[in-house]
């Protein structure tokens, strides 16, 4: 089963100001053939969602300009991109992120360091059917 590319054609964004985070993240989702597109902050990601129409976008809260949680807002605002899905990634586990991320919209929230296994079955839960 792992060998099929079972997410092949959905569309994930990957917003980290990190770039082994973002080279990580973008190596587990083409293993599981998805398409992705890498954002470095949150300007960068406002420019390119409305070219890529992505299906599930992960994005990390702590970045410079444009943190995590504006960035998801500002998606959210968005009629076009209200639907889509937002998941939060953060190296604090703690409650009051996991709130704030819900406050903006957030669908679900991921610890970094995620995961193959954590990242895909997010794709796999917030993916349009």
């Amino acid at each position: 089963m792992d060998n099929s590319p079972e997410l092949k054609g959905v569309k994930v964004m990957v917003i980290d100001d990190s770039n082994t985070i973002r080279r990580s993240a973008e190596i587990f989702l083409l293993q599981a053939g998805c398409e992705v597109i890498l954002a470095e902050d949150g300007f960068d990601a406002l420019a390119k969602i409305t070219d890529h129409h992505p299906d599930v976008v992960f994005v990390d809260i702590m970045m410079p300009r444009l943190d995590g949680y504006q960035t998801c807002a500002l998606i959210k605002k968005n009629s076009r991109y209200r639907a889509t899905p937002v998941i939060m990634l953060s190296s604090k586990d703690g409650l009051f992120d996991r709130a704030r991320g819900r406050l903006v919209g957030s669908d679900e929230y991921l610890t970094k360091p995620f995961t193959k296994d954590t990242l895909l079955s997010a794709v796999r839960q917030h993916r349009p059917n």
